[in-house]
């Protein structure tokens, strides 16, 4: 399959998003224009993503919504199961926990995690704090897809290391630091350990999100911009 670009992906989820609104508002079709309007990008743009993985409407006629709708569900993965775990439990993981909407794209969390004996033994969104520790234990008996970490930057990168060595594929960083996999001496080259092969990381950073909206709001031209070179 031809590299998908990661911009495209995230575009295809800001369209999921429009067809949701569209068919709660019992809009039956759509087209590449409309949804490009609502988007904020092209309509070369929308039919380039979504040509990537196949023809969903027809010329001249558009998109049936509830069609598109769900396609986009199965080339995202969201017409399955993926059971989550969240390692740092304070302010932040509680209210990951407590987001009423995730259960809707099949996200179903199965443990929480922490090292305060405070948090542990406390009942979250009706699952029990445990310790960080216990987690190898906990995927021995219950599957594990996605960890999101939302721990202290301090402590990422070593809450990381405990997901990956459980075998935990898909990590989602709250914390605002980088997580670097751990490398393994290969020679002269430095590659990442086996346990880090195949792993997937995206970086939730609120701070670099508002630095991005301070540019452009200081330089909206510059956002308009972008939207030109897409063609």
């Amino acid at each position: 399959m031809t590299a998908i670009p990661t911009a495209t992906i995230s575009r295809l989820v800001t369209y999921l998003r429009i067809l949701e609104g569209l068919e709660t508002q019992e809009v039956g079709r759509t087209s590449s224009s409309d949804l490009a309007e609502r988007a904020g990008v092209t309509a070369f743009q929308v039919r380039k993503d979504l040509a990537y993985f196949g023809r969903f409407g027809t010329r001249g006629m558009g998109y049936l919504v509830p069609v598109l709708k769900r396609e986009l569900m199965r080339v995202l993965g969201l017409n399955r199961t993926w059971n989550v775990v969240i390692v740092g439990v304070g302010r932040l993981g509680q209210a990951i926990a407590n987001y009423p909407a995730a259960g809707d794209y099949q996200f179903q969390y199965v443990g929480l995690f922490d090292v305060s004996p405070e948090l542990i033994g406390h009942t979250v969104r009706h699952l029990t704090v445990q310790h960080v520790e216990t987690l190898g234990q906990f995927v021995q008996t219950t599957p594990v897809d996605m960890g999101f970490l939302a721990v202290p930057p301090e402590r990422a990168q070593d809450a990381a290391q405990t997901l990956v060595e459980a075998g935990i594929r898909g990590i989602l960083n709250f914390a605002p630091t980088v997580i670097q996999p751990r490398t393994a001496d290969r020679g002269d080259v430095a590659d990442p350990g086996d346990e880090w092969r195949g792993v997937t990381i995206e970086n939730v950073d609120f701070l670099a999100g508002m630095k991005r909206l301070a540019f452009y709001t200081l330089n909206p031209h510059l956002k308009s911009a972008d939207l030109e070179e897409q063609e």
